[in-house]
């Protein structure tokens, strides 16, 4: 009963009003992105995700992937094989790809769309398809000319998945512990040896080769994450002039059983002296792993908008459906024997949180998939410049508020079923429960704001939050005399502010004690996170009054941007405070005396 359509208007506005798409990609030469064609890519998906893919979703989950002890094979759940059959029969997989490779040269922010109906369609499954793409961009930028030549096409026509192989027993966000080992061959091939755990795809019964990037050292590489080096291990060999031979020594040696995303393959990968290939140059892997590392946070982002999306379809459908109490100032549905939930103030609440992080966060996302188009495409070095501090910035909060709050979308859609969002039947518990890894995989939440507020901002001296501060000032600045918008320009200017000072002040804490910086991490991305999406609402309320959309669709921004700056803005001033609380409440407790 749980059931997902394509909010096609929202992501039109989104893309081509808001953002304005087709302009920005003729700018920088995209010539298949024109907007019929676009228009047709969507409306094609958008049948793709709701027809072939969606109704997989509750299957996948009852059901869940098999593993074969005596083969190491893994069998997914009914359909799944299929619907890839049919991806692969729709140009998907090769949708984004250049020309030269077999793909159809369509825009990175187009294709973050698309990925987001097949997540929100069935997320399981989106994840064979996820690390795929992670691949083709390592490849694309790391690899050797026959490496590219050898694995890159088979990947993009679909024919092949790939994986990315990190994480060990003894080492998760900390990849400097880690013991796979690589040792050199006379033919310039390695051989690889270890395990690795939590391998996303890591086996399936959609094709016969999967492409396995994986971390490990050379016997005589330093310790820790100067000593770490990237492979690739196919799962069938394959020779440097594209030939497929006999199976590689991998293994498959057991699945996990997960909470959530049942469908999808989360499997432990042991390497017998397999045969791989270095890629880049040797204890340099971490840099190339990284490039497909920031893809699939991107990804996994998009994973926490479509989830919650998916969640707040079924929640207002069920709330303008359901007949509960009649509403406290006087029946409004006379003729009927209760009025729908929906006319209550506190599920009201709840939507409406929901639809303003969905509708906010899905601007967020785009904003950053631009970012992407123009570092590769753009001939102008400082146009590429500033999208690569940009890109660098947005990462992590994409990454880590998507997901947090698709967990926050989650709770509050099923809150709003009552006892039937606890039980399978309206499969709301299901996207809950999927929704939970996305805070965790591909980086927690806390390694995301480490990363925003060490990496990306002190150590790069706000190159990337000056950018993002410079967009707000313009757009204040242009509606500085729009009595019409101060009610958003006037507390966004505010915010931006106080954003820009508390950089500072943590910065300059932080210098006097590092711990600072940990304490003030997860608070900072929240805040940034809250910011950021308030001038997107903004942005959205002035596009929809400056273009040619009906009445009702301009007063459901205006109203949900109002909400957003009324209520979920606030939030900001409890993570500054946090912040300022310091390190000390935090550490001052003896680790001995937790459990006293």
């Amino acid at each position: 009963m749980n059931r997902y359509a394509a909010p096609m208007r929202d992501m039109k506005f989104a893309l081509f009003d808001v953002l304005e798409g087709e302009k920005l990609f003729a700018h920088l030469g995209i010539h298949n992105a024109q907007r019929d064609i676009m228009d047709a890519v969507l409306e094609e998906a958008s049948k793709f995700a709701e027809q072939i893919l969606a109704p997989t979703n509750s299957v996948g989950d009852e059901i869940g992937c098999k593993f074969d002890k005596a083969t190491g094979e893994v069998t997914t759940p009914p359909g799944f094989r299929e619907a890839y059959g049919k991806f692969v029969e729709g140009g998907w997989s090769g949708l984004t790809a250049p020309e030269d490779m077999g793909g159809q040269d369509m825009p990175e922010t187009l294709g973050v769309l698309v990925k987001e109906m097949l997540d929100a369609a069935n997320l399981a499954w989106g994840n064979y398809t996820l690390l795929s793409h992670g691949v083709v961009e390592a490849l694309k930028q790391h690899g050797e000319a026959w490496q590219k030549e050898a694995f890159l096409r088979p990947i993009l026509e679909g024919r092949w998945t790939g994986t990315m192989c990190l994480t060990e027993a003894h080492c998760g966000s900390d990849l400097g512990l880690l013991k796979t080992r690589a040792e050199p061959n006379a033919d310039d091939s390695y051989s690889i040896s270890g395990s690795k755990i939590f391998i996303t795809g890591g086996e399936q019964d959609f094709t016969d080769n999967i492409v396995h990037l994986v971390l490990a050292r050379l016997p005589d590489a330093p310790a820790g994450t100067k000593g770490i080096s990237l492979f690739i291990v196919p799962k069938l060999k394959v020779a440097r002039d594209g030939s497929v031979g006999e199976r590689n020594a991998v293994r498959c040696g057991s699945i996990e059983h997960k909470m959530g995303i049942h469908g999808s393959s989360t499997c432990v990968i042991n390497f017998d002296a397999a045969q791989g290939y270095l890629i880049a140059q040797p204890n340099k892997g971490l840099n190339a792993m990284f490039t497909m590392m920031n893809t699939a946070r991107l990804a996994v982002g998009i994973q926490g908008l479509a989830i919650s999306d998916r969640a707040f379809q079924n929640a207002l459908a069920y709330s303008r459906d359901r007949l509960q109490m009649r509403s406290l100032s006087g029946a409004k549905f006379p003729d009927k024997p209760a009025d729908p939930l929906i006319v209550h103030p506190d599920i009201r609440r709840m939507l409406l949180t929901c639809k303003s992080l969905v509708e906010g966060g899905r601007l967020l996302a785009l904003h950053a998939a631009l970012q992407v188009d123009i570092l590769e495409r753009s001939t102008d070095a400082e146009e590429r410049k500033a999208a690569d501090e940009m890109l660098g910035f947005l990462t992590p909060i994409v990454k880590g508020m998507l997901t947090e709050w698709s967990n926050e979308c989650t709770y509050h859609a099923l809150q709003c079923f009552g006892g039937h969002g606890y039980v399978r039947e309206w499969g709301m518990e299901q996207l809950a429960r999927d929704a939970r890894i996305t805070t965790i995989y591909e980086g927690t939440t806390q390694i995301q704001a480490l990363d925003l507020l060490g990496r990306k901002t002190l150590h790069l001296q706000g190159a990337g939050l000056r950018r993002f501060l410079d967009l707000i000032q313009a757009f204040c600045a242009t509606h500085a005399n729009d009595a019409t918008m101060h009610e958003f320009v006037l507390p966004l200017a505010e915010a931006a502010k106080s954003w820009g000072e508390l950089t500072m002040e943590v910065g300059r804490k932080s210098m006097a004690n590092p711990e600072e910086m940990g304490a003030s991490a997860v608070d900072y991305l929240f805040f940034s996170g809250y910011v950021a999406l308030a001038y997107w609402w903004a942005r959205s309320v002035a596009t929809a009054e400056a273009g040619s959309h009906s009445a009702d669709f301009k007063t459901m921004k205006r109203e949900t941007a109002r909400f957003y700056f009324a209520r979920i803005l606030p939030r900001t001033q409890s993570h500054a405070a946090n912040m300022r609380s310091g390190a000390a409440k935090l550490l001052a407790l003896d680790a001995a005396l937790f459990d006293s």
